[in-house]
């Protein structure tokens, strides 16, 4: 049997990036429904820094950064360069500065700062060596009173108990904050374990989702329109092997466990189009003793090798673009790329350690788990991971060169100013912010070039990693889902990761996933907001 329940004037499916677009609903009068698939809200975002990449908003004019939305209209059309997503970007550069004030005229959402994270294509024109990134206020968990129980843990404490702390942070505030608004506005509610199973259309207009809430049928009905903000389908082995480049199951990625496409499919199933299905927020993932990776921000010694033992990329470039080159030579080059291999001497270790705090010793279960191995020669060291012990020893011999020179003058690493924030980050993601800073010394030329020739050698395992599929729904510059021949269905809305990217192929800056989600959710809900008052 199913339950019809009460009409709604807007349905969000998910509760991560669409949750500020339910707020923005509810705070414009519209009575909005979130339905959650999980018992835990904030989905992917609730595990990233949150990061939002919105050129010319507030917080980046009071950083003193000028003509950020031209400058950065400049560099999405050359990176991109496709014309038939030049209106979705320019919907998206406006959205992030119209969204950013109206957050911050709300008291759950204090100033947003910005961080100087650079750009991420720094030879492209309107890149902007000091980025476009703004971050959330941390906010006392304290704060969100009986609601913290339902607010989805980061990835460390989640996988390993290490408890946030009394102060949440990144995507955990991001949530709660919106959370706390959407709950408060008079006009929101929240159903969790409710999952999609279909949407309702009504001649040819969505007007409702099918659901499966604690077990029963139910159908909530709406009004105005259906956002899906449900994430991407990461964990739906059918989806990526049918449409990508090389078998992925999900296995190794930093998305949520329950992003398995539902959203995706349910407008599949009424004729909608989709795009970019083979791509996805590729980043690489440090293998941990548990055996799962985590997103690895960045490199600052040692070198990746392949299955040949040899190097294929620059190990400090931008997340996005590492993985997408583990990604493209394992399609192509026929030699193995999955796994990498990180290859460490022990003067980096000494530096930096490994996998935690800088300042104290490898933990044991590391070398316990076989997530870090270690040998007292390249010889012993290229056994133990299975390369050829000939290559591996003429790549370092060549890296090290390159150390000696300052020039890496086949992937230029540390010729860039991301490259360059690595001197002073040592890139675990995990880490809390005041052991991130450890500068690297000033000896050689190029210090991101450190050699490698101190025994022992260590090796760790990286595996290609994600942080969400990137194809999706195709949509208009009002968020509104398309039909294969362009015209929109009526009534159905989507955005975030369930979208077809506005970036097409490419990964612009730090928050452009979070940041899409947020400003299409916000896209979507004026376009509801206005038919409504239209009507």
């Amino acid at each position: 049997m199913t339950i019809d329940v009460e009409t709604f004037d807007v349905i969000v499916v998910g509760s991560g990036g669409g949750l500020i677009g339910a707020y923005i609903a509810a705070s414009r009068g519209l009575r909005t429904l979130v339905i959650e698939k999980t018992d835990k809200v904030g989905g992917t975002t609730a595990y990233s820094g949150a990061g939002l990449w919105y050129p010319g908003s507030a917080p980046i004019k009071r950083a003193g950064i000028e003509d950020g939305v031209e400058n950065a209209r400049a560099y999405l059309r050359a990176l991109v360069d496709d014309s038939s997503r030049e209106s979705l970007q320019d919907a998206y550069l406006t959205a992030g500065v119209e969204l950013v004030d109206e957050l911050e005229s709300s008291a759950w959402f204090p100033e947003f700062v910005h961080q100087p994270v650079p750009d991420y294509f720094a030879s492209a024109p309107g890149s902007s060596p000091a980025g476009n990134t703004i971050f959330p206020a941390p906010i006392p968990a304290a704060e969100l009173g009986d609601n913290l129980a339902i607010l989805r843990k980061s990835i460390p404490d989640e996988r390993w108990g290490d408890d946030e702390g009394p102060v949440l942070s990144g995507g955990r505030a991001l949530i709660g904050r919106a959370l706390m608004a959407f709950l408060e506005s008079g006009n929101g509610t929240l159903r969790l374990n409710t999952a999609l199973e279909s949407l309702v259309v009504e001649d040819g207009r969505v007007v409702g989702v099918n659901t499966v809430s604690d077990g029963e049928h139910v159908t909530y009905r709406a009004g105005g329109g259906v956002l899906l903000a449900a994430g991407g389908f990461e964990h739906n082995e059918e989806l990526r092997a049918k449409h990508g480049k090389i078998a992925l199951t999900g296995e190794w990625s930093n998305g949520v466990a329950s992003n398995t496409g539902d959203a995706l499919n349910a407008g599949v199933a009424i004729g909608a189009d989709i795009g970019l299905m083979d791509e996805a927020w590729f980043v690489p993932g440090l293998v941990q003793p548990d055996g799962r990776p985590v997103f690895q921000t960045g490199t600052r010694g040692g070198i990746w090798v392949n299955g040949a033992g040899e190097r294929f990329t620059n190990e400090t470039q931008p997340y996005d673009q590492s993985g997408h080159a583990i990604y493209n030579a394992e399609a192509t080059s026929g030699v193995s790329h999955m796994p990498v291999r990180w290859i460490l001497d022990q003067k980096q270790i000494d530096r930096d350690s490994f996998g935690g705090d800088p300042a104290l010793p490898v933990r044991p279960e590391w070398f316990e788990s076989g997530a870090l191995v270690k040998a007292d020669t390249l010889e012993e060291l290229a056994e133990l991971i299975g390369v050829p012990f000939e290559n591996l020893s003429n790549t370092v011999k060549e890296f090290n060169a390159a150390s000696e020179s300052g020039v890496d003058e086949k992937f230029h690493r540390g010729e860039t100013t991301w490259d360059n924030m690595f001197q002073y980050v040592v890139g675990f993601p995990a880490l809390p912010a005041q052991n991130y800073m450890v500068p690297l010394p000033q000896d050689i030329p190029n210090p991101l070039l450190g050699a490698i020739d101190t025994a022992p050698y260590y090796a760790a395992t990286i595996r290609l990693s994600d942080i969400g599929t990137k194809g999706g729904l195709r949509t208009d510059d009002h968020a509104r889902v398309l039909r294969a021949d362009g015209e929109p269905i009526a009534g159905l809305y989507a955005a975030g990761n369930t979208m077809a990217a506005m970036s097409g192929g490419v990964y612009p800056g730090a928050g452009t996933p979070i940041g899409s989600s947020l400003a299409f959710s916000y896209l979507a809900v004026q376009d509801i907001a206005h038919a409504t008052e239209r009507s």
